[in-house]
């Protein structure tokens, strides 16, 4: 099905209104570094809880989840289920601390607590995760996914659509900063999830026996039962490319193991994720913001991962088996490994009818821009504010600082556009970022919890918790690599890896501090106290509701 004129009508006014948008908001704004980098402190709520999903749903989900859910199934929802709960860690125990310190960035902290020499190591290293991973990452999949469902996924618009998708970026976010980054992205969530729900009902539609999507549904779930798991035991599901599906989802460890490294580490100390709450106009707008994000992360499931599980099914024999007489020609590489993540283009090509598939291309597109446009909003303000502003700037300067942060983000743009063509074949690369994002996070986040939380926590305790936790992560890499015979190393999935890392460095961290201290508090510690985490009944009412949602779907699903 081709992608006719309608389509592109809709996809080009899309553009065009998000760009509008996102100019109108910024024309009255101020040239200050508040104005620029925290939207003046203004944003209400409800822009928080969309800027918030908006930012974190990409072409990462979007691609990559739904490419896990084509390869292992539901269990891959844990990363959904689970940071709704971690919101409500993050909106009462880490938000309250933050907006009381008055902090542009997660750096910031760092210097405050500990010291500007650490704060400057993890400024830097900061900038290039976003710039060498997240941003380079996003665009390769989005250039990917558009290529596959406007083209022949041949590659041969690969090219025009990352340009594209960075010049889209760009023409708002470079001007206006976080406010038109978080203002167009109430109108971007709207869409990817109204998008979203469209491709997942067409494609019930298509599996059912009478256009019923109850129906449809039911297929699914008689066809692939056990892709509706979400506890994995070892050897219960195999990836298509016959990889295990237990050493990346391994058990009873997405509740109470690894994955909360992760996603504390990113919802908690993310910058490009936790800007936005720090622009609001008090903690208690940032918190109901929370709670919103939160409920739409308990939907998100939905759009980005049943979609995959769809797809699986319908490129399957009636024994769940992948073959040439069943599947699409597109869903191979060249060597004959399975392209998990053609799962979403190949359902948006195959099903969504003309005018529709126009507005979930719109939809998709949202997911990937209003990432990107955060993405360099952030790197901006990191450098802008953690590097540049202590170190370079010669006079105090509003302006200066603006236009410094407008030009890093229109550099980071450039060197993401050059080095993403260079990644290819990754299969799951969902799953791909969040092993190899594994290895760094968990010192970060042991550096962050004890110094939120611990007081006697010293700065050279800090520093060496960063450095000890990568030979740490090493450590566990290195088996999987050609030494898992040696009875010196040990095979893990990777979550364990990260939840044992983040133990061992807060540990090291832990007695490096009493030998340095001699149990004292240390000067910089964060005196805490009851009141600091009182959180309104709202919040209250609203984080119970999504307890009892995220418990009862892991009871149905188990």
């Amino acid at each position: 099905m081709e992608f006719a004129l309608l389509d592109q009508i809709i996809f080009a006014a899309y553009a065009l209104l998000i760009i509008g948008i996102g100019l109108w908001v910024s024309r009255n704004k101020g040239g200050t570094s508040e104005d620029y980098f925290l939207a003046g402190k203004s944003l209400p709520w409800w822009a928080i809880g969309a800027s918030l999903i908006a930012a974190n749903i990409s072409a990462e989900q979007f691609i990559g989840m739904s490419g896990s859910g084509f390869a292992i199934g539901l269990a891959i929802a844990s990363y959904e289920w689970m940071a709704a709960i971690t919101l409500i860690v993050v909106g009462k125990y880490f938000l309250p601390i933050f907006i009381e310190k008055k902090l542009y960035t997660i750096p910031e902290f760092v210097e405050v607590r500990y010291s500007t020499n650490l704060k400057t190591i993890l400024a830097v290293f900061w900038i290039a995760l976003f710039v060498f991973v997240n941003l380079t990452s996003v665009l390769y999949l989005g250039a990917t996914a558009l290529d596959a469902i406007m083209g022949t996924g041949d590659g041969s618009l690969f090219m025009y659509s990352m340009l594209g998708l960075a010049l889209f970026a760009a023409a708002y976010s470079l001007y206006g900063g976080l406010s038109a980054v978080a203002w167009t992205d109430v109108l971007q969530v709207v869409l990817l999830v109204f998008g979203g729900l469209v491709m997942t009902y067409y494609g019930l539609v298509e599996v059912s026996d009478n256009g019923n999507i109850i129906n449809g549904m039911v297929n699914v779930y008689e066809a692939v039962p056990k892709k509706f798991s979400m506890i994995l035991e070892k050897g219960e599901i195999f990836t298509p490319n016959g990889q295990d599906a237990w050493w990346d989802l391994p058990g009873i460890a997405v509740l109470i193991g690894g994955m909360w490294v992760a996603n504390l580490y990113y919802w908690g100390f993310n910058q490009y994720i936790i800007q936005r709450t720090l622009a609001a106009k008090s903690l208690r707008e940032s918190q109901k913001g929370i709670i919103m994000a939160g409920y739409l992360k308990l939907l998100l499931p939905l759009i980005v991962v049943v979609p995959g599980i769809i797809a699986f099914v319908l490129n399957t024999s009636p024994e769940g088996v992948l073959g040439p007489e069943y599947t699409d020609p597109t869903f191979f590489s060249q060597s004959g490994r399975v392209i998990n993540d053609n799962a979403t283009p190949w359902l948006i090509r195959e099903f969504i009818p003309t005018g529709f598939k126009g507005l979930v291309l719109a939809a998709l597109a949202a997911a990937i821009v209003s990432s990107i446009a955060s993405m360099l909003n952030s790197t901006a303000t990191i450098f802008t504010m953690d590097i540049y502003k202590p170190y370079f700037q010669r006079k105090d300067s509003e302006k200066g600082l603006v236009r410094v942060g407008r030009l890093t983000a229109a550099l980071a743009l450039v060197i993401a556009v050059l080095l993403a063509p260079q990644l290819a074949d990754l299969g799951q690369v969902f799953q791909y970022i969040q092993e190899y994002t594994g290895v760094v996070s968990p010192g970060i986040l042991a550096v962050f919890i004890l110094g939120l939380f611990w007081r006697k926590t010293t700065n050279s305790a800090a520093i060496w918790g960063v450095l000890i936790s990568i030979p740490i992560a090493f450590y566990f890499k290195v088996a999987p690599n050609g030494w898992s015979d040696s009875s010196l190393f040990v095979e893990l999935p990777f979550m364990h890896q990260m939840m044992i890392t983040w133990i061992l460095t807060m540990l090291f961290m832990v007695v490096i501090s009493l030998i340095e201290g001699k149990g004292k508090n240390h000067e910089k510690s964060i005196v805490i106290t009851r009141s600091l985490f009182k959180t309104s009944p709202a919040f209250n009412i609203g984080a119970f509701g999504i307890l009892v949602i995220t418990a009862a779907l892991y009871a149905i699903f188990w």
